[in-house]
């Protein structure tokens, strides 16, 4: 459907893009829990690919992206390699890299769902497998780490934006209205969520009841 939509240059070009910003968000955790240079790599790619691998593999789409397309699988580790010589000069930029993750966040929960619905899936599994590839990476990272997957604790909002824009998609199929204006819409959406989360630190509810001065457990 995006290939329709947009020329496939382009189409690629914000691929690889999403996957640099997602390697190098993966690869700077991997600096702060002090791991040696293949623990970089690895959270690299992972944090990258470990979203559409999942999908790919839930719809059948084989071989993978991630393996099917050498420069998918190629441009985490060169993210992986900038971050291990120049990480002191990466974490300066950590707000811009925020905002590209915001992006890359938004444009993988529309390519997501839109492959999942080419391959056959319904209007909402096809939403949850954008969802999926939106924050799977994030999720095998922070299992990687040992910490609590971020989409569990969804601090200033990460997974939430990524379900507006899935189901955003979704229901513009639904309407047969599916466009480069509803997929911009959709993108879009999903980046300022994302931004104003961050910006006012946004979150998910808590369990009803649940007074906000009660401390998380760790």
């Amino acid at each position: 459907m995006l290939h329709d939509l947009f020329p496939p240059g382009i189409q690629h070009a914000l691929d690889l893009a999403g996957i640099f910003v997602f390697a190098t968000a993966g690869a700077l955790l991997a600096v702060r829990k002090n791991f040696d240079v293949f623990g970089i790599a690895v959270l690299a790619l992972v944090t990258a690919l470990g979203g559409g691998l999942f999908r790919d593999l839930v719809i059948g789409a084989t071989p993978a992206a991630a393996f099917g397309e050498p420069s998918f699988f190629v441009t985490p580790l060169i993210a992986a390699a900038i971050v291990f010589f120049l990480h002191p000069e990466v974490q300066r930029i950590n707000r811009a890299i925020n905002v590209f993750d915001a992006a890359g966040l938004a444009l993988f929960c529309v390519t997501g769902t839109t492959k999942a619905y080419e391959y056959g899936l319904g209007l909402t599994a096809s939403a949850a497998l954008g969802v999926a590839t939106a924050v799977g990476g994030g999720v095998l990272r922070d299992m990687l780490v040992n910490e609590v997957p971020s989409l569990l604790r969804d601090r200033e909002m990460y997974a939430v934006p990524a379900v507006v824009g899935a189901a955003i998609v979704a229901l513009s199929i639904a309407f047969e209205s599916l466009n480069a204006f509803t997929t911009g819409l959709a993108i879009v959406t999903t980046f300022v969520l994302r931004i104003l989360a961050m910006r006012y630190h946004w979150r998910a509810p808590l369990a009803w009841n649940r007074r906000s001065s009660v401390a998380e457990e760790p």
